[in-house]
Order: structure tokens, then C-alpha cells, then sequence
């Protein structure tokens, strides 16, 4: 009797346990599906927020068109977003008269690029294209100017004897040598007025003009018959103030005509080069910017300080471009309010490699907080801003394995996080594709934008190149900034414009610039 009592107490206990662990499961199964469908609600607003249909891309393409518009506009009363400047005056390549070798040099945050190629005229590719990247030595870093301009030359030097000209067309006289001074993703250079400040050197503060000359001076010091002649090119206007957040300000204090140019001209000068059609330069990598080709009559802000006729480029610094059309999210406004130029570059932060990611991991991040996506606590390396890197971010998107495993181990390397579903690495890889749909398509609306603005999309070819890491190496961005070009404009127009990558390579811009006529001829 014993024996049976003893039996039903063990029986009745041990289904009680059962009992106990089915309703834990079933708890734990029904909070992990709550936990689920809000990753889901939450990935489906970001979607939803995120969406850029063919009639909001116009809105976004017809806003820039009237901010371009108010920008270069006479009238004080007319507001942009957009602080639009005479980037470049001289007349671009023809990529027909332009033969023989030509030097460049873009001077970098911490490095000096040299560039050399023979154009052959007629329309003929580049050939014989060198590069060389040369790291500044620390002690240039915080030596004088003219240390900097003396290091440059002797570098140089170097290069021209490693590449030199055909002894047949080694020039007489002097030779324009193309020079452009990059601004990095740091804002490590500041343009102020005539004076540029490169603040990675100890150097104080160097006007363009003493630039020029100071650079001129050390070619001539090491017996190169190269000169600059102009130098990152910007006529500005007389008594006109242009104030270019990105660390880039531009002030005229007297009546003094500034010459300056930047890589995206260069980049543009060599779209030129190689098509008389091509019409703008955009830059899409980390940072973004875009230039295009007007007729000085379109800019009657700088009609005193113009040429009378011809073209100008003009630089649009796109990235400050704002539009309540845009479809701005929860997370690029705490991205922008925690950002050290809150309300500006709103655009930029839209669009370029800088802020994709950071984007992508703010979301992760409110999906790990509210609906546990990577457990029940959130990995610390997660809270960590701008660590996830737009290459990456790549990575994980373009992933085409079937358990998403270049997920896995991003996600692994970058934040610590393991033992993540595949369901989860799917959620994660649609975040990224979310984010980059939207950038890509802005972009092309901004495309669209350039060229609506110079008439040119109804009944003629347009040539718009692309330079920068987003574009040249992140498929599915370029896929999707081709795919909503082509949709804005449909079959009947879309072959009116033509986007490609630049002819080249990157720092080939002041080889082009090089070979640009100078205004005086």
C-alpha cells in the first residue's frame, strides 16, 4: 500500500515538473514571439518612414532645383539650404586640343597624392596614368609653410624624373602644374577668405595667394618648369559672404578675385575630358558633394566678378541641402542632434558612407532595448557610436550566403555578438537594405535635380560621373541609385541621362585641371 501511495506522490510530482517546464516554455515561447513581432513593427514604421515612391523623389529633386535656383539668385530676400559657389571659371578640358604630359598634385590631411598621364587628344583615352601617395613627415607637420612647399617640390622632383616628358615635348616655358587641397572626413582643412588653414600642421594660417607663391618659389628653387597657377578654385563675389558649414568658410574681405578647386572638380574636369556631355561630378564615399557645369548668366549673384560668356562650375556642397520632403526618421534626428554640426548636412547624413552605418546601428540598437534582438541584454560594444563602418555594413548586406554567415561574423567581430538566429541575420541584413535604398535613391533624385536645372532632360544627353567608395564598390547602393533615375524619368527620357563611374581613378582630378586652359588664354 505503501509502495502505491509513494508511486502516486513520484507520478503526481513529475508531472507537476512537466507541467511547470511546458508553461515556462510556453512562457518563454510567447514573450520571444512578442519580442519578434516588435522587431517586426519596428522594422516595418523604419520601412514605412524610410520610403522613397517616384512622386516624393520628385519632390526632393524639384526642392533642390529651387534651392540651386535661390542660391545663385541676385535677390538678398532669396533663402536655400543650399550655399552654392563659383567653383571654377577657366574653360574645362575639350579632350581634344589637350596633348602631352601633365602633372597634379592633391595635397592631402597627412599626405601628398602626384599624379601624371599623357593625353593624347582627339578624344584618345589617358595613357602612361601614374600615382603616388607620399606620407608628410612629422617634422614637415609642424614645420613653417615654405618647409611644406620645399617638401613638396623635392617630392616632385622624384616623381617627374621617374615619369618624365619626351624630350620632344618638354616645353620651353612653364608649365601649369594642377594643385587641389582635399578637406578629409575629419574637417582637417578650412578655407577662410583668402587664407586656407590645414590643421593637421603646426603651420599658422596661409593665404592662397602666398600659396601660390610660396609654391611657385620651391619650383622653381629644385628646377621644375612646373607652376601653379590658380589653386582650388572659387571666385567669389565682391562684399559677398558664403558661410559652408563642414568646416569650410569662404569670405571676401576686399576686392581680391580667389581661385580655388576642390577633388570634385577635378573629377569633372576629367568627365570633360573624356565626354563634352558630361555635365556634373558627384562624389559619393564617405563625405558627398556634387558640381556641375553652368553659363555665368545663371548666376547674377557673381555677375561683376564673372567673364561676360562661358561656363562655369559650379559647387554645390549638397550636403547641407534640406527639404521637408526628405523622409527623415526617428534615428537621423538623434543622430543629427548628437552630431557636432546639429541641423546642418542634413543631406550628407542621408546619404553618404559616414552615416549609413551609424544609422543601421541605431536602429539595431532600439531593437536590442525593446525587443531583445540580441538577448535579453544589450552587448555594450552596440552603444558604441560610428562603429559600425559603411564597408561593413556592406558586407553584411551583400551577403548572399544562405545563413547569412558574413552577418554572423561582422556582428561578431564588430559588437561581440554570437549565437544569433538566422531569422535575426535576415532582420539585420533588411535593416541595411532599408538604409541603403533610401540613401541610393536620394542621391539619384539629386542627380535628376542637377539636370533638371540646366534643361537638359527632355531632349538632351546628359553625363553625370560618379567618384567615391559608396559608388564604386557598394553594388546594391549603385543599383539602386540607377534604378530610381530610371524610374523618375521613365523609359521615354531615362536614356537622356547617363550615370557612370569616373574615367581614371581617384586623384586624377589635378592632372585634368592641369590641362584646363588657363583664363588668360
Amino acid at each position: 500500500m505503501k509502495q502505491h501511495v509513494a508511486l502516486a506522490a513520484v507520478t503526481t510530482t513529475a508531472a507537476t515538473v512537466m507541467a511547470v517546464v511546458a508553461l515556462v516554455r510556453q512562457y518563454w515561447k510567447a514573450k520571444q514571439d512578442r519580442q519578434w513581432g516588435k522587431c517586426q513593427r519596428i522594422l516595418r514604421k523604419f520601412s514605412r518612414d524610410c520610403s522613397t515612391p517616384v512622386p516624393k523623389l520628385w519632390q526632393v529633386a524639384n526642392a533642390m532645383v529651387s534651392d540651386m535656383g535661390a542660391s545663385l539668385s541676385s535677390s538678398d530676400e532669396a533663402t536655400s539650404s543650399l550655399n552654392m559657389f563659383i567653383s571654377y571659371a577657366s574653360p574645362l578640358p575639350t579632350g581634344i586640343n589637350e596633348k602631352g604630359m601633365y602633372y597634379g598634385v592633391n595635397l592631402r590631411q597627412t599626405k601628398i597624392l602626384m599624379v601624371c598621364g599623357m593625353l593624347q587628344g582627339k578624344n584618345q583615352p589617358i595613357s602612361d596614368l601614374y600615382v603616388d601617395e607620399v606620407p608628410i613627415p612629422s617634422s614637415v607637420m609642424i614645420g613653417t609653410s615654405q618647409e611644406l612647399y620645399d617638401y613638396i617640390a623635392a617630392e616632385l622632383v622624384k616623381f617627374v624624373s621617374a615619369h618624365p616628358e619626351k624630350d620632344d615635348e618638354a616645353p620651353a616655358n612653364d608649365k601649369k602644374l594642377g594643385f587641389t587641397v582635399s578637406s578629409g572626413d575629419d574637417q582637417s582643412t578650412a578655407i577662410s577668405g583668402s587664407n586656407i588653414k590645414l590643421k593637421n600642421f603646426a603651420a599658422d594660417t596661409t593665404g592662397v595667394k602666398d600659396l601660390i607663391t610660396g609654391m611657385n618659389r620651391a619650383l622653381e628653387k629644385h628646377g621644375l618648369k612646373l607652376r601653379v597657377h590658380a589653386l582650388v578654385s572659387i571666385f567669389t563675389c565682391l562684399h559677398y559672404s558664403i558661410n559652408i558649414v563642414y568646416k569650410r568658410h569662404f569670405r571676401v574681405d576686399s576686392d581680391s578675385r580667389i581661385e580655388q578647386v576642390d577633388d570634385i572638380v577635378g573629377n569633372l574636369a576629367g568627365g570633360r575630358y573624356y565626354d563634352k556631355d558630361c555635365v556634373a561630378a558627384i562624389t559619393l564615399g564617405m563625405g558627398t558633394n556634387a558640381a556641375y557645369v553652368d553659363t555665368t548668366q545663371s548666376a547674377p549673384r557673381w555677375h561683376d566678378s564673372l567673364p561676360k560668356k562661358g561656363e562655369i562650375v559650379v559647387c554645390m556642397e549638397w550636403g547641407n541641402f534640406n527639404t521637408c520632403h526628405l523622409p527623415i526618421t526617428q534615428y537621423d534626428t538623434s543622430l543629427d542632434a548628437a552630431s557636432s554640426n546639429p541641423g546642418h548636412r542634413i543631406f550628407e547624413k542621408m546619404i553618404s558612407g559616414m552615416y549609413l552605418g551609424e544609422i543601421v546601428r541605431r536602429v539595431l540598437v532600439r531593437m536590442a532595448q525593446e525587443a531583445a534582438l540580441f538577448g535579453q541584454s544589450v552587448p555594450p560594444k552596440l552603444l558604441i557610436p560610428y562603429l559600425l563602418r559603411s564597408p561593413d555594413m556592406a558586407a553584411m548586406h551583400q551577403d548572399t550566403s544562405e545563413d547569412r554567415e558574413v552577418v554572423h561574423e561582422k556582428l561578431k567581430e564588430i559588437f561581440g555578438i554570437t549565437n544569433l538566429t538566422t531569422m535575426a541575420r535576415e532582420l539585420v541584413a533588411e535593416v541595411c537594405d532599408i538604409v541603403t535604398e533610401r540613401g541610393a535613391r536620394l542621391a539619384g533624385a539629386g542627380t535628376v535635380a542637377i539636370v533638371k536645372k540646366l534643361g537638359r532632360i527632355a531632349n538632351r544627353r546628359s553625363v553625370i560621373i560618379m567618384e567615391g567608395g559608396l559608388y564604386e564598390h557598394y553594388r546594391i547602393f549603385r543599383n539602386y541609385l540607377h534604378s530610381g533615375v530610371w524610374e523618375m524619368l521613365g523609359n521615354e527620357l531615362s536614356d537622356n541621362i547617363v550615370v557612370e563611374h569616373s574615367h581614371g581613378g581617384a586623384g586624377t582630378g589635378p592632372l585634368f585641371l592641369a590641362a584646363s586652359p588657363t583664363p588668360d588664354s
